[in-house]
């Protein structure tokens, strides 16, 4: 009758909640006394209500009786079910009065509110570090005690986090659940969905604060800040030489052990770099899945793309730090440099084969040698000056390259066919 009536006879004497049957004031009384007297006996973990024991029961039996009749998932709990439900329905019966954004699950609500007011209610007790949501908190905490509870099947690595190891199991599995609308290419992790789109939009959210360079990746903008501290951090044990990045040193290793671990399974060249093979395999398939969404021009190379986009949106983000003067290729920013020193060079008009000398590309040849991006080698006389930055520089038309296979996708524009022939600039 009392439900009938709006009579709410029971109060609570700490928070002056009131309840209309007496069981619910009793149950409620345990949130302030923290009571948990409903044991599993399998786990010995502790509940307030009974309601909650059986449902908890059902993670040790796997028992999902509730399912969704749209896509057929499971689960535990009809309440669970009917939040699920809001994914295919789009409800967010939950709204925001501060900022009017809306969510499918009070809780959410209730946490996002906490951007607003900067609660952060959960505390660790090891470093007073403090977090919006208990479930950070739970994460936290094993950064100290190095718990990884979350094992994978098939190789028995281990994880902090469930979604750590979700991830990992796609290299067992190959899946790529994340596909770029605009080009197809498919992606493991939401997160390269993501960064891989400013390819396309040209997005570069990180910007320095002391040249006003942006890059599409904070680790990018974080490597660029070396160049401004000169900080070089990783040293070679066999030569002294130093490098700002790990990976950086562990490929420069290699040419002391002349390891070449990533080889060709078409024609057996072998590389010391995995991204040197991919790009080389392009030249037997053909492939070309970078493109221009100005004019659809396709490239072989990402690097090629960029550079190409730039002759539609004139970018020059190679500035010299002597006049400001801006470039779009840094091989011009090189060439430029040298025009502020003493050093000078007759740069080659485009076609034209006399200011330039050819020089045939031969291997195993022992006089003065030197090394190509490839592995293969020129000769040189002894009184020329090669002016070659890295490993491939000036053809035809007085571009300059840092790979090989940037030097021979652009020479097929002149249709040349090196390495037969490779025209330098000589000094």
């Amino acid at each position: 009758m009392r439900t009938q009536t709006g009579e709410r006879p029971g109060a609570c004497q700490l928070c002056h909640k009131s309840f209309a049957q007496a069981r619910n004031l009793k149950r409620h009384m345990r949130s302030h006394t923290g009571r948990k007297p409903y044991k599993c006996q399998l786990c010995q973990k502790s509940f307030a209500e009974g309601g909650h024991l059986r449902t908890h029961m059902k993670t040790h039996t796997g028992e999902k009786p509730c399912k969704c009749q749209l896509c057929h998932k499971s689960f535990a709990e009809r309440s669970k079910l009917k939040l699920h439900m809001r994914t295919h329905t789009g409800d967010k019966p939950y709204k925001c009065e501060l900022c009017h954004k809306t969510f499918a699950q009070g809780d959410h609500l209730k946490t996002h509110a906490r951007c607003h007011t900067g609660e952060k209610p959960y505390k660790c007790q090891l470093c007073q570090k403090s977090f919006t949501i208990s479930g950070n908190l739970k994460k936290h905490t094993r950064t100290h005690t190095g718990e990884k509870p979350h094992k994978c099947k098939l190789c028995q690595k281990s994880f902090t986090l469930s979604g750590h190891l979700k991830t990992h199991m796609r290299t067992h599995t190959g899946e790529k659940p994340y596909k770029c609308q605009l080009c197809q290419k498919s992606f493991t992790l939401c997160g390269h969905l993501k960064t891989h789109m400013r390819t396309h939009t040209r997005e570069k959210p990180y910007k320095c604060q002391l040249c006003h360079k942006s890059f599409t990746l904070s680790g990018h903008l974080k490597t660029h800040m070396i160049t401004h501290t000169g900080e070089k951090p990783y040293k070679c044990q066999l030569c002294q030489k130093l490098f700002t990045r790990s990976g950086h040193l562990k490929y420069h290793m290699r040419s002391h052990t002349g390891e070449k671990p990533y080889k060709c399974q078409l024609c057996q060249k072998s590389f010391a770099v995995s991204c040197n093979l991919k790009q080389h395999t392009r030249t037997h398939t053909g492939e070309r899945p970078n493109k221009c969404q100005l004019c659809h021009k396709l490239f072989a190379q990402g690097g090629s793309l960029n550079r190409h986009v730039r002759t539609h949106d004139g970018e020059k983000p190679y500035i010299c730090v002597v006049c400001n003067k801006g470039f779009a290729l840094i091989g011009n920013l090189r060439i430029h440099k040298r025009t502020h020193t003493t050093e000078k060079c007759n740069k080659p008009s485009a076609g034209s084969r006399s200011s330039a000398k050819r020089i045939q590309l031969q291997r195993g040849i022992q006089p003065q040698l030197l090394k190509m991006g490839s592995g293969s080698v020129a000769t040189i006389s002894q009184d020329a000056k090669l002016f070659l930055e890295k490993s491939f520089g000036w053809g035809l038309c007085g571009e300059m390259f840092d790979t090989e296979t940037e030097f021979l996708e652009h020479c097929n524009g002149h249709r040349l066919s090196p390495p037969d022939d490779l025209f330098i600039a000589l000094c």
